[in-house]
């Protein structure tokens, strides 16, 4: 199950391009390739590039006129699915920081 408190990377193993405002992603090792609409794109670079997923959903309600209950549905049915396939993978929010000492 995915927890908002945890953030998401990209595998090595994994390639995506934009095509104007949408994305293709590619699983090297499958040879799978998973096409994402605009509103999954913005998702995707979200999550990727936010601290933790519970920041990206936050900042994705900003930008989109949705009810926080839907875009969280929305948004956890995305990672499910991408996870499933390997396309990301969830880490603790805290894994490759430094603690304090």
């Amino acid at each position: 199950m995915i927890s908002f408190a945890d953030r998401v990377t990209v595998p090595s193993n994994v390639l995506i391009r934009f095509l104007d405002q949408e994305a293709v992603l590619l699983h090297l090792e499958t040879e799978r390739y998973f096409g994402l609409d605009a509103v999954g794109a913005r998702m995707w670079q979200a999550v990727t590039s936010a601290p933790t997923i519970d920041a990206a959903f936050f900042e994705l309600l900003e930008e989109y006129d949705v009810a926080p209950d839907t875009l969280r549905s929305n948004l956890t049915d995305l990672l499910n699915h991408l996870a499933e396939n390997g396309l990301i993978a969830i880490q603790p929010a805290d894994v490759g920081t430094a603690s304090p000492v």
